[in-house]
């Protein structure tokens, strides 16, 4: 396995680690429990407030805080090998908003860096209860990612996506959703609502996008000689790997375009690695692309 080169001992200003911490309460408003399948549904009545990455990965829900969010050390008996994946998660979430410092100015703004929070099974955010089964996933009302580190175990052994860089594919993603949100363009799954989803809706058009800037940043690594051998293969297998089709045929033997959210398994790679290739921002505008 390949290597991606990067500084151990990292410590980044933006994440807050919860690992083994209990917030406490139960599931929040509107959330009736771990998506464990495809094209599942969070919540009755609420409004779409936080995109993930990882089956389906948008929940419906209401109001609540960000309740809990403090503490950035590791709870007492973290292993090494997981203070290890959180010096990683740390160094890829500060090199990845980094890369889009520069972007942001190019375009006349500044770039202010959204938190990651580490947590293990299940965490308060502003958009209510997040759950580990629920995957990665971005909450744009606090802007944060937030990450329980057994979802990287699940990628490799469940999904076939193994390697430090498949990792990194999952931040970088994460924080492309930032940048919409940052940017206004996920205003356009907003307007769509209900029907924002389906092969060609608002959602699949964002997370192809997100995908695309997660390629933006692997660009910028590829500049900069942090890649090693393979490591790219890595991110292409992650983003095909969670691929609608593929996730769907896993769990029902069965797929079905009109329920997608996130895009084909084909579609998620050729986006990442457009990005990958050109490192431009335009080139990752999928609002009228053909997917």
């Amino acid at each position: 396995m390949t290597l991606m080169k990067w500084q151990r001992g990292h410590r980044s200003p933006d994440v807050i680690d919860q690992r083994g911490r209990s917030l406490g309460g139960g599931m929040g408003a509107g959330m009736l429990g771990p998506m464990l399948s495809l094209g599942s549904k969070f919540g009755v009545g609420g409004i779409v407030v936080a995109v993930g990455l990882y089956f389906g990965g948008q929940y419906l829900m209401g109001g609540g805080g960000s309740a809990g969010l403090t503490g950035e050390r590791p709870a007492p008996g973290t292993s090494r090998a997981s203070d290890e994946a959180a010096e990683f998660v740390g160094f890829v979430l500060d090199d990845v908003q980094n890369t889009w410092r520069p972007k942001f100015q190019q375009l006349g703004k500044t770039y202010e860096p959204a938190k990651l929070v580490l947590f293990t099974d299940r965490t308060a955010t502003g958009c209510g209860s997040g759950e580990a089964a629920m995957g990665p996933f971005y909450c744009p009302r606090d802007q944060r990612v937030f990450i329980d580190l057994g979802f990287f175990d699940e990628l490799s052994r469940r999904f076939g996506a193994p390697g430090d860089f498949a990792q990194a594919y999952v931040i970088a993603h994460e924080i492309g959703h930032h940048v919409q949100h940052t940017l206004g363009l996920d205003a356009m799954k907003r307007a769509a609502g209900a029907s924002s989803q389906g092969p060609t809706g608002a959602s699949v058009r964002l997370e192809l996008q997100a995908d695309c800037f997660a390629g933006i940043w692997a660009h910028s690594t590829s500049q900069r000689q942090l890649l090693d051998t393979g490591d790219i293969e890595e991110g292409l297998a992650a983003a095909s790997a969670v691929g609608d089709d593929r996730l769907q045929h896993q769990s029902t033997g069965t797929v079905n375009p009109e329920t997608w959210s996130h895009g084909s398994a084909e579609q998620r790679s050729r986006w990442f690695r457009r990005g990958f290739t050109t490192g431009d921002f335009a080139a990752c505008d999928t609002r009228q692309a053909e997917l």
